[in-house]
């Protein structure tokens, strides 16, 4: 397959949206000469934002408000957001007819001739991938990342050049559209399975199997970091066909691992163990977080990078946004935003990672996964609790209620994140953090957890 193969064909993109994805496959297509139709179950008014941004662009037919048919069976491609789950009802009738379906993350890998490192997990894709990229930066590797954060996948193609590595944050949704053409990267990094998306899949078997895809097709020549801590990945061990790297917070011997000795992080190459850096030298927040140092350690190791650039990379890294990000201090009160926590795992993870006397705002949309443990942590070390209206809030004030037997209790629920800020500003006293921890997805009240976490910001950042 290549681009130019694509002028004059027609093309439907399945999914506008409102972030940037679909505005860039849009634009990508456009450019090569496409026959275009856009079709959204979104409105117009619903996808302005959107559709501002492709103003300028001409000779697009829009079909938004509904999915048409012919749309799906008289066409040469239709592209999907990777949301959209292979046996909806359009997808099925483009397969039916033998039209090929792609999502950005497959086009962008049948395009790309360069080598690509991809990073999956439940938690830290994010983090882990950002930790690769600025490695690579500053051992001058010309790196170009993907798929993660807000930013179209199909852009990054323009600004790849001729000794760039690709460092490709992937989900399960766009790991499934690889493992149908056989493709996963030269490089893969696997952080941690926890459950997540059972709203998607049918349960945590197919999830899995989702995830499997970034090492399926590897060659013996390529690498793979898993987390042998985590008790799914290291089962995986057997089908795994390229060299393993394993990191862990114990140490091991004998193989290629990264791992921690008296607080601090250790490569060893097989032969010789050599020391990375201090647990003490992270400027990360959370235990957890030296998982995925450890994680980008392993793949910047195999990639042959100097030790020393390594560390210098670590040391510089101050973290990201919307992962237990500092906002400002107000009255001796500390505001973080971890809205990318939309887990109850990763919320717990954001909880645990504070010792101070903690207002929690949390709660939203359910994604179908166990919010005991996430109860269990609220009730132990949460002085207050808000929470955001939503399907997965009434599971947790009833679980919550069921742990302390106050089954009367009521609970604040709010429809607004600046109502929540200001009754957890009202209640907090110095030396207090409040921390936006969901545990959940942000549907319903807000357009995606990027979203519920800005207006956080704006909430805090408007406060007296």
């Amino acid at each position: 397959m290549k681009p130019e193969d694509f002028k004059g064909k027609k093309v439907t993109v399945m999914g506008l949206g409102l972030n940037s994805g679909g505005i860039g496959t849009v634009r990508f297509f456009h450019a090569l000469g496409a026959r275009l139709v856009v079709t959204d179950m979104k409105s117009k008014e619903e996808l302005a934002p959107s559709l501002l941004a492709l103003k300028d662009l001409r000779g697009i037919e829009y079909v938004l408000g509904q999915h048409r048919s012919e749309d799906f069976t008289h066409t040469d491609l239709v592209v999907k957001t990777p949301g959209v789950a292979w046996n909806n009802k359009y997808i099925e009738l483009a397969l039916k007819k033998n039209i090929p379906v792609e999502v950005d993350a497959s086009l962008f890998f049948k395009f790309c001739k360069n080598p690509i490192i991809g990073i999956t997990g439940t938690k830290g894709k994010t983090t882990t991938s950002t930790l690769i990229y600025e490695i690579l930066k500053a051992a001058g590797k010309n790196p170009v990342k993907a798929g993660i954060g807000q930013v179209s996948v199909m852009d990054k193609l323009k600004e790849i050049k001729k000794d760039s590595w690709v460092v490709f944050e992937l989900s399960s949704w766009r790991l499934s559209a690889l493992g149908r053409y056989g493709i996963s990267p030269q490089g893969a990094v696997l952080t941690n399975i926890y459950p997540d998306h059972l709203n998607y899949y049918s349960g945590m078997e197919s999830y899995i199997k989702d995830k499997k895809f970034i090492f399926s097709s590897q060659k013996p020549e390529d690498f793979c970091v898993i987390n042998w801590d985590d008790k799914v990945l290291n089962k995986f061990e057997p089908e795994i066909k390229s060299k393993i790297i394993r990191f862990s917070r114990q140490k091991i011997e004998n193989s290629k691992a990264v791992y921690l000795v008296n607080d601090a992080a250790y490569w060893n190459d097989g032969v010789d163990e050599k020391k990375i850096i201090e647990a003490s030298d992270v400027k990360l927040r959370g235990g957890h977080n030296l998982e995925n140092v450890m994680a980008a350690v392993g793949a910047a190791c195999a990639m042959g990078i100097e030790l020393k650039i390594i560390a210098k990379a670590l040391r510089e890294f101050k973290g990201l946004q919307h992962r237990l990000e500092f906002i400002r201090e107000i009255n001796g009160v500390k505001y973080y935003n971890d809205t990318a926590a939309t887990t109850p795992e990763s919320a717990i993870f954001g909880i645990r990672s504070f010792a101070e006397p903690l207002i929690l705002i949390g709660g939203g949309t359910d994604k179908k996964l166990d919010i005991t443990g996430l109860a269990e942590t609220i009730n132990q070390k949460a002085k207050g609790i808000i929470f955001l209206k939503g399907s997965a809030t009434e599971k947790l004030i009833e679980k919550i209620r069921k742990i302390t037997g106050r089954e009367n209790e009521d609970f604040r629920v709010v429809e607004s994140m600046t109502k929540a800020v200001e009754i957890a500003s009202n209640e907090a006293s110095s030396g207090d953090v409040v921390l936006l921890s969901p545990g959940a997805t942000s549907f319903g009240m807000f357009q995606n957890e990027f979203d519920r976490g800005n207006q956080f910001k704006e909430a805090v950042n408007n406060l007296k």
